[in-house]
């Protein structure tokens, strides 16, 4: 079996924006995607967490990207895992157009959970070593975020239906479209953001009312934070190019 896993994506044009671009949450749809059925053929995908009651969780995420695909155009997701650890792995991902020009990487850590307890559990790294790959990622790991969660949010929300995923918990990538909510329209027009980083802290459950924070830290540099009550649950940051 390959080390790395490739996988083709045609951008359709209900999941671009009002620029006819891939939005964020799309392209980090197509990473899940694409890291779910590279651990699937290789006997550690969702199936086969869930017959040892276990579950994978992402728990940090770093996107950089050139441009964006637009609506239309292919988009390639080349995955391989890069270290192993007893309570986590580590995956990486290229990102290519349909002529193999490559626009962007991203990097992730992935912990593994017990379904009942929710508490992380112990990987089976024997098993999981077999398909680590020395292929280099060029971008920082998901880096570390300074905390905004002070003063009055930008904006607050209740975690309703259209937000779970099949863990029960706040979908990964609806953080993100909550934390892209907090810019304007303008904004989007007149630039991208170039890298993305975030951590998900704890699990975002139904029905909790979350509280959105925005700060800029740098010139085109901000700081996210997804709150409940006084805890961060969430918290992102982006570099606009």
């Amino acid at each position: 079996m390959e080390k790395e896993g490739i996988y083709p994506f045609t951008v359709e044009a209900y999941l671009t924006d009002f620029r006819g671009k891939a939005t964020l949450a799309m392209i980090g749809n197509c990473l899940i995607h694409a890291a779910s059925q590279h651990a699937s053929s290789r006997g550690f995908g969702f199936g086969d967490m869930a017959g040892r009651h276990t579950a994978w969780v992402l728990s940090r995420l770093a996107i950089e990207l050139q441009v964006y695909p637009r609506a239309g155009e292919r988009l390639v997701v080349r995955t391989w895992i890069s270290e192993v650890g007893r309570l986590a792995t580590h995956r990486c991902f290229e990102l290519s157009d349909g002529e193999g020009r490559i626009f962007g990487y991203a990097r992730s850590t992935w912990a593994a959970i017990d379904l009942e307890s929710r508490r992380p559990t112990l990987l089976d790294a024997p098993a999981l070593n077999p398909y680590l790959s020395d292929r280099l990622c060029p971008i920082e790991p998901p880096m570390k975020i300074q905390p905004v969660e002070q003063g009055s949010p930008e904006e607050t929300f209740r975690v309703r239906y259209s937000d779970l995923d099949i863990n029960g918990h706040l979908n990964s990538m609806k953080y993100i479209e909550h934390f892209l909510d907090l810019f304007g329209r303008e904004e989007f027009e007149a630039h991208d953001i170039t890298r993305l980083d975030i951590a998900y802290q704890a699990e975002g459950r139904y029905g909790m009312e979350l509280r959105l924070f925005r700060r800029e830290t740098a010139e085109g540099h901000f700081a996210l934070a997804a709150c409940c009550g006084e805890k961060s649950i969430c918290r992102a940051a982006v570099r606009w190019g």
